[in-house]
């Protein structure tokens, strides 16, 4: 692997301070101050050290006080004034300012994260988004200062001395202003390596990012195919990988690196060689001379590293990357005027969708309607589309064709808020936050009161279990719920959803992962939980499902049969056969024999 030295351009350093200001939110006109500020205290800086030169000159040969004096002060009043500025300008960071400012974007980040469809987030890795909310919003902000503050006196110090300088003598003068322009051809040689190392670094973490939360999450699953150490290949490999990346980037870095530093330190040596000679000849003073290699000394170290704080520039610069593909993800459009449904029947009307990986539709001109209070059972085998309906009817995304409605309304022209207070839905697999099961329960409606809450809790079945914990309602359930078992962490969802308490509801084979005692309990939570709402079920397990109001049959994203569960039956059709199926494997039993391997026997 090797770094490519082509196919990237070199972010113009207008476009980075374009970014940054943007990035800085509210508190890009004190950002922009500070900088400017820094940029002050550099010249200041380098004002004051300028003064070395008629110093050293009343100095030189005897020493003169009383035109040493008035140097002497003017040198100690613009340091003075420099640390005055630079600390004013470095308070951006101590006074909060930085804080404040990757507090607005990670909350613009976060907005956003709630604004595009979820189809497009499903496609992105869990750790990739939280590198960009964490690491990359602190690499284009937290390092600004320091490296401006650097890179000003690194340059912008020597060449007000410089100036300065011709005044005193126009040859040094103008040597020295000579020698800060190699910096211009050094740096554009080295920027773009620096910028392609460090995209491709901030790559390389993002992989590592999301493989550690990945493998994080699924640890008991990799210790019980004992995938863990270094069998968890994937998490391995990335590790590889970016120790890789580093590797190159050193490799590299090194000796450019130190031929940068070598032809600065060869320049400044030229500067204080032909000083020399200038005093040699009598045709420089020596003071001049002298004060000119104390100020050159002092900067040799700055200037020979100055093009390295390029990299930092092209760190911040790959953050920016990170976070403008984030916030430039397109959100769902609003159409206007808004729209509020006051009843609650669900119609899909010639509904085509493709997801955009796979590309061939998953629904083809499917057109349902569901009445209002009845429960609508979708069954069908994987990848028919029942699941993709409730996504679409829950606007994770929005079909290329057809529109969905709710009581009439186009869901496109309800407000995504009033969208989502309008439905309700238990899944098959639960997500519980790491918290107490109160907060679990109660964010589906915070202003409730604790004894609503626990009013839902015994409706959803889970009061007796929650009651049986040490620290009860306040219990924390771990990271994803894992404290609690399959049946707890459901019931607990339904809990959620009475509070919730809204006109539709979607149930996606909530029952299909239990134990049977599980069942039972979550089966009665469910049955308490349907009343007088629009009911969507997702079901495998015909059983379930057998007194819908009405059951759907789709396959290949198209509803091929439709009824009750009787005249599904008498039609003898596809729900007929599953049905058939499902009955069939009931009356299988193992039969064991000492001798005979064991087989499936049906009645």
């Amino acid at each position: 692997m090797s770094i490519p030295e082509s196919g990237q351009r070199i972010t113009p350093l207008r476009e980075t301070w374009r970014q940054l200001m943007i990035s800085a939110r509210s508190r890009a006109p004190r950002l922009r101050a500070s900088l400017m500020g820094l940029a002050a205290a550099a010249i200041a800086q380098g004002l004051a050290l300028a003064c070395l030169i008629p110093l050293f000159q009343a100095l030189m040969p005897d020493a003169r006080w009383c035109a040493a004096l008035p140097w002497l002060l003017a040198m100690t009043v613009l340091v003075l004034t420099s640390t005055v500025i630079r600390w004013w300008a470095l308070g951006f960071d101590y006074r909060g300012d930085m804080v404040r400012s990757t507090h607005e974007l990670r909350s613009e980040l976060g907005a956003q994260l709630r604004r595009i469809p979820l189809t497009v987030l499903q496609d992105k890795r869990a750790g990739g988004v939280n590198a960009t909310l964490l690491g990359n919003v602190d690499e284009a902000l937290s390092y600004i200062l320091t490296i401006a503050n650097m890179m000003s006196t690194a340059l912008l110090t020597p060449v007000t001395v410089a100036l300065v300088a011709l005044y005193f003598d126009w040859r040094m003068g103008l040597i020295l202003l000579l020698v800060f322009p190699l910096l211009i051809p050094l740096y554009r040689w080295r920027r773009p390596a620096y910028g392609r190392g460090m995209r491709m670094l901030a790559d390389a973490n993002e992989r590592a990012s999301a493989d550690i939360l990945e493998y994080a999450q699924g640890l008991p699953v990799l210790r019980a195919t004992c995938r863990t150490g270094e069998k968890a290949e994937r998490l391995h490999a990335s590790f590889l990988h970016l120790e890789k990346i580093q590797t190159i980037g050193q490799q590299k870095g090194a000796k450019p690196n130190l031929i940068l530093a070598t032809v600065m330190e060869l320049a400044i040596l030229v500067v204080v060689f032909l000083g020399v000679v200038f005093v040699a000849q009598s045709s420089l003073d020596i003071a001049v001379l002298a004060a000119l290699m104390v100020i050159v000394v002092r900067f040799s170290e700055p200037l020979a590293t100055f093009v390295l704080y390029s990299k930092v520039i092209d760190l911040i610069e790959a953050a920016f990357v990170k976070i403008d593909a984030l916030l430039g993800i397109v959100p769902l459009p609003q159409q206007v005027p808004t729209q509020v449904p006051q009843c609650f029947d669900v119609a899909l009307e010639g509904v085509w969708f493709a997801y955009a990986l796979s590309g061939e539709p998953i629904l083809r001109d499917l057109s349902v309607r569901l009445p209002q209070r009845s429960l609508t059972a979708l069954v069908g085998p994987s990848g028919s589309g029942k699941t993709t309906v409730t996504r679409l009817l829950m606007r994770h995304t929005d079909p290329q064709a057809g529109r969905i409605t709710i009581g009439g309304v186009d869901i496109r022209t309800i407000a995504p808020e009033m969208l989502n207070s309008l439905i309700s839905a238990v899944f098959q697999d639960v997500y519980l936050f790491d918290d107490s099961i109160l907060a679990n329960i109660r964010m589906a409606r915070p202003d409730a009161t604790d004894e609503e809450v626990e009013g839902a809790a015994r409706a959803a079945r889970c009061h007796e279990f929650v009651t049986r914990l040490p620290e009860g309602y306040q219990t924390r359930v771990g990271d994803i719920g894992d404290r609690l078992s399959g049946g707890e962490r459901q019931r607990i969802s339904i809990a959620r959803a009475m509070l919730k308490n809204a006109p539709i509801l979607i149930l996606d084979e909530p029952t299909a992962a239990l134990d049977t005692e599980s069942e039972v309990a979550v089966q009665a939570a469910i049955d308490a939980l349907v009343r007088e709402r629009t009911v969507i079920v997702i079901a495998h397990r015909l059983s379930t499902i057998a007194a819908a109001d009405q059951i759907l049959v789709i396959d290949e994203g198209q509803v091929v049969e439709v009824g009750k569960h009787a005249e599904l039956l008498a039609e003898k059709g596809r729900y007929a056969r599953m049905w058939q199926a499902q009955q069939s494997v009931k009356s299988w039993h193992v039969a064991c024999d000492p001798d005979q391997d064991v087989e499936l026997v049906g009645d």
